[in-house]
């Protein structure tokens, strides 16, 4: 084989020129660092080089075709940023699956983008595409990379990813150059990858991205928020996002970030800690839960260390409010905190995919974190605004990165309210087999992304919700459940929440309980209970709820304060179609899904009957027989509830 030097004289516009330049030039530089059986195992970039090498020549041998679709799912790993990288080498198109997809989900994706080669972590994966034979009969060859469990099946198309590596060593050994070869045929501009869309409201669209945008895009991103070799990234978001491949490969070759896999979602937080990251990239639900996590924590605490976390918190609030940090907050509180998440070495941290609320928010700038908020779509290579590094405002997400990324709003009200509507120099190429839903979003080279937002006196943009979500009441008060609800989730006993209002009189909610947290408060009050069912049909949970509802309505208007909530026996699930991918609610499917239990929170029913099957991922079925309470909140009723509690 040459020497990886040759691609001086190619343009760097594609991830397998990118990272065959990394790997001249730095050769001994670690590029990944995966965790395996409690060890850290480092990758360089000469080494991460010379996967993607073997992997792409082990795919020219099994005959991939130029502008395939190549399907990739499973947990994220160095080896499947290697698979994606290696398939943009032979100029295929790369196409991330959600690892939790169930198989119906699965099938249409793969029907859709005519998939005949896919990449599959281990058994799990596998299993859900033997299952799939007939229905996807397009797929011709599956290459597994963790044997365990495998070797039981007899299938042809069953290949493990060290044999494809083995064929692309021989391919290498009988043709030096053919690698080379590989690297000068491809080509920027040319179809490279397919992202999901959200699927809000039915089957995901495949976005169509060329591997220039992406990388011309990150370019932008790095002009406002650096990062070089020095820094340290974890990836725990999913590959298939757009985020995720904005900051794992676009991102982390250019800036030769090191990116740190962690060994499984359960030592997430420890990873985290052992890394200690300088950039941090979590979804609104992970930041959420990260205060929960602190919360329960202190649960177990005993009352005095719960007396001066809540003393020392409160400085820390008061002192953000005033601009002046306490430092008596910081080294009793926040330092040890901080060092306790994984947060100490935080330069950078960002939260995108959807709206954090302004409470979570501040809790992390209090604390010393120097969150900001991300917004973008998918079709518009993920984000593209930001807070500056000095101007962060939680009810806003920022200024756009730079002068060629336009955006302005359309057929604003009276309040300056309308459409969020962008263009920038890297968008996307349209949808796949999909040129209807392509012309209806992109007019005359603008994005129309179905947010309503407005700006702000600061030149801020602030996005409000969905257009489609926005709802009225009798009233004609128009409302935001989503900012509702970000409120909610703030509380560290509600996992999820519908707020529910539209065409009605007043404001209501389907509350989801955080189980892991509130099982361990119902432990210590000693309340006896069995299922995450049985916990939420309790007095003692509804009271709680109540409580802290109330609290919440305290800092709404009063035509948006809630009136009535229940507690839903199971959480929403994303294999029931209730939750996307991404974990934003389907608001369609809800209400259709819960439409008996909708009206009798509006009724003057006492409760609910609920006699109905729930169907794990796994394919089996549970019945369950419930009665839900629908609870309201009144003066009397929170007395009740606080009376209860004490």
């Amino acid at each position: 084989m040459k020497h990886p030097e040759s691609t001086k004289s190619l343009s760097l516009d594609t991830f397998p020129r990118l990272l065959a330049d990394n790997a001249a030039r730095y050769p001994d530089e670690t590029a990944l660092r995966e965790k395996q059986y409690g060890i850290w195992k480092s990758q360089s970039w000469s080494q991460y080089n010379s996967n993607v090498r073997d992997i792409a020549l082990g795919l020219q041998v099994l005959g991939i075709k130029t502008g395939e679709v190549v399907g990739i799912i499973g947990d994220n790993r160095p080896d499947w940023v290697a698979a994606e990288i290696a398939v943009h080498a032979c100029q295929a198109v790369s196409l991330g699956l959600y690892r939790d997809l169930m198989e119906k989900e699965l099938a249409y994706l793969i029907n859709h983008a005519h998939t005949r080669i896919v990449f599959v972590e281990d058994e799990e994966q596998v299993d859900k595409f033997l299952n799939l034979e007939q229905e996807c009969s397009c797929v011709e060859y599956i290459i597994y990379e963790d044997p365990r469990g495998v070797r039981k099946y007899d299938d042809p198309r069953l290949l493990s990813l060290d044999s494809v590596r083995d064929m692309g060593k021989s391919r290498d050994r009988e043709q030096a150059d053919a690698y080379d070869s590989l690297l000068e045929a491809g080509d920027g501009e040319s179809l490279a990858i397919l992202c999901t869309t959200s699927g809000t409201t039915s089957h995901p669209k495949l976005v169509m991205l060329n591997a220039r945008s992406v990388i011309e895009h990150c370019k932008d991103y790095l002009r406002v928020d650096p990062r070089d070799a020095d820094d340290e990234y974890v990836s725990t978001l999913p590959l298939p996002w757009i985020m995720e491949q904005v900051y794992a490969v676009g991102m982390s070759l250019i800036s030769r970030m090191t990116v740190n896999f962690v060994e499984e979602s359960a030592t997430m937080l420890a990873d985290l800690r052992e890394i200690g990251p300088t950039f941090v990239l979590f979804p609104p639900r992970l930041w959420e839960e990260l205060v929960a996590t602190v919360r329960a924590r202190m649960m177990d605490a005993s009352w005095v260390k719960r007396t001066l976390h809540d003393q020392f918190l409160d400085m820390g609030l008061k002192g953000y409010d005033n601009d002046q940090p306490s430092m008596l907050a910081e080294w009793g509180l926040f330092k040890a905190l901080k060092d306790r998440l994984g947060l100490s070495n935080v330069r950078s941290a960002a939260t995108g995919g959807a709206a954090l609320g302004p409470d979570t928010f501040k809790f992390f700038l209090a604390m010393g974190v120097p969150l900001r908020q991300l917004y973008g779509q998918t079709e518009l290579l993920g984000a593209y605004t930001i807070h500056g590094s000095n101007d962060v405002d939680f009810d806003t997400v920022g200024v756009p990165f730079c002068g060629d990324i336009q955006v302005r709003i359309d057929q604003a009200d009276a309040e300056g309210i309308g459409e969020i509507v962008t263009r920038h120099d890297n968008m996307f190429l349209g949808y796949y087999k999909d040129e209807a839903a392509s012309q209806e979003d992109m007019r005359d080279g603008w994005m129309h992304t179905g947010d309503a937002g407005y700006y702000n006196a600061a030149g801020h943009l602030v996005v409000i919700d969905r257009i489609s979500d926005l709802a009225t009441m009798n009233s004609g008060l128009r409302y935001s459940p989503q900012f509702i609800e970000n409120k909610l989730k703030f509380c560290p006993y509600i996992g999820e929440a519908v707020v529910l209002g539209a065409e009605r009189d007043y404001l209501t909610a389907m509350i989801c309980i955080r189980y892991p947290i509130l099982s361990k408060w119902a432990e210590k009050q000693r309340i006896s209970f069995t299922t995450y069912t049985d916990l939420s049909s309790r007095p003692e949970a509804y009271a709680l709820i109540a409580e802290q509802i109330a609290r919440i309505n305290e800092t709404l208007p009063e035509a948006q304060r809630l009136r009535r909530f229940v507690l839903l026996y199971k959480e929403l699930d994303a294999d029931d179609g209730e939750l996307t991918r991404t974990r934003k609610v389907r608001r369609k499917v809800v209400n259709q899904k819960y439409e008996d239990i909708i009206s009798a929170i509006y009724s003057d029913a006492p409760s609910i009957d609920v006699d109905t099957m729930i169907t794990f991922q796994d394919g089996t079925q549970q019945r369950i027989q419930t009665s839900i309470v629908v609870h309201e909140l009144g003066e009397h009723r929170i007395a009740e509830a606080r009376e209860a509690l004490s």
